[in-house]
């Protein structure tokens, strides 16, 4: 999602300096390959980059392609053969051994066009589907491209693309949206790269001290919404947060009126003041949110879920199972920027369902279907 969110920033400054863009998406690849289906890159005319389709091996070509699109306007599919003589020594570098398709498209300012399908995909606030058609058979034929992005149940076409099969489509669409999986089908004559993207995590922080403020860096970075929750004004401030976009000056009790909590929603606990989090928690605990940190040790999250309990808040399997105490990934941190990375790289292992343990134990393929 981070990458969509700078190429959708990319393309609105380009627009506003009145220089034209391309598209580049990885729509299908074969065998092993840097980046998977559903990277992105925004080209401008002038040579800017953002985002990558590869480690850097095929962006200048890409690039040259790209002008030709501008220039013509019309969309190209290009293929890249790591495993063909010719064409391996743009992925010799980084270890790659299959095939890339990538589609470059021009970007028209005047109708709904690919970016303003991402857009929509990153104001989402559930799963959505973003649709890119392509004709592999014959190149020279008619490339659709970024054609359409459900979400929040809102369909959306791009204004230039032709939609053929479309009634197959909208069922594909549906099917993706309940698996959550990525799809490629084949209808005759086209490819549809049928993508499943996840809503942007929302991160809580609650506590503003200044071990919190690495941890709002940290988490920007990945393009996460940041709120640092405080009941302290001379904390909460946004000389010292200029990571966060929100801060909110609250009493425990009154900070979940201003907060939506929804699956996507991670919540740490970091105020270093034993009855805000209690309060909080007693709050919390009921609308079960997917992800709870508390810093500090484990006796401190003992005692308070005791306290809990004993204050007749009924405690969970479900609540057990999210709350995190001591919070973050054991990896020796020591400073408040180690226990930041920690903390992040937690909430990221959860929300992606995976262990956090070293990739060298993984058996299987380290990028499964998305």
């Amino acid at each position: 999602m981070k990458e969509i969110i700078d190429i959708v920033s990319a393309y609105e400054k380009a627009t506003k300096a009145n220089i034209k863009t391309a598209l580049a998406t990885v729509v299908l690849v074969e065998g092993s390959t840097y980046r998977r289906a559903g990277a992105r890159m925004l080209i401008t005319e002038d040579g800017q980059l953002t985002g990558a389709i590869s480690g850097g091996c095929l962006e200048g070509d890409a690039l040259r392609k790209a002008r030709m699109v501008i220039l013509q306007q019309e969309p190209l599919l290009v293929t890249y053969d790591t495993m063909d003589d010719d064409d391996a020594k743009l992925g010799v570098g980084l270890g790659c051994n299959g095939i890339i398709h990538i589609l470059i498209e021009p970007i028209n300012d005047s109708q709904t066009n690919p970016i303003t399908l991402l857009k929509a995909i990153i104001e989402s606030r559930g799963y959505s589907v973003f649709v890119t058609l392509f004709n592999i058979e014959n190149r020279k034929a008619p490339q659709p491209g970024s054609c359409l992005c459900l979400a929040d149940d809102r369909l959306i076409v791009n204004g230039s693309a032709t939609l053929p099969y479309k009634s197959e489509l909208l069922e594909d669409i549906n099917n993706v949206l309940d698996t959550k999986r990525s799809a490629i089908t084949a209808y005759e004559g086209y490819t549809a790269f049928i993508e499943s993207l996840k809503p942007l995590i929302s991160l809580i922080i609650v506590g503003a001290g200044n071990d919190a403020i690495p941890l709002t860096k940290i988490a920007s970075v990945l393009g996460w919404n940041i709120t640092v929750v405080d009941g302290r004004p001379n904390y909460v401030t946004a000389e010292r947060f200029t990571s966060a976009d929100t801060l909110l000056i609250s009493k425990p009790e009154k900070v979940l009126e201003s907060i939506e909590v929804n699956e996507w929603t991670a919540f740490v606990l970091m105020t270093h003041n034993y009855n805000y989090e209690f309060v909080l928690l007693k709050e919390l605990l009921p609308l079960h949110p997917s992800y709870i940190g508390l810093l500090g040790p484990k006796k401190k999250m003992e005692r308070i879920l005791d306290e809990l309990e004993e204050s007749g808040t009924t405690i969970t399997e479900r609540n057990l199972e999210t709350i995190h105490g001591p919070v973050g990934l054991d990896i020796g941190s020591e400073t408040a920027e180690e226990i930041g990375l920690s903390i992040v790289a937690e909430i990221k292992a959860v929300f992606s369902e995976r262990n956090g343990y070293s990739l060298k134990f993984k058996t299987s393929v380290i990028h499964s279907a998305k």
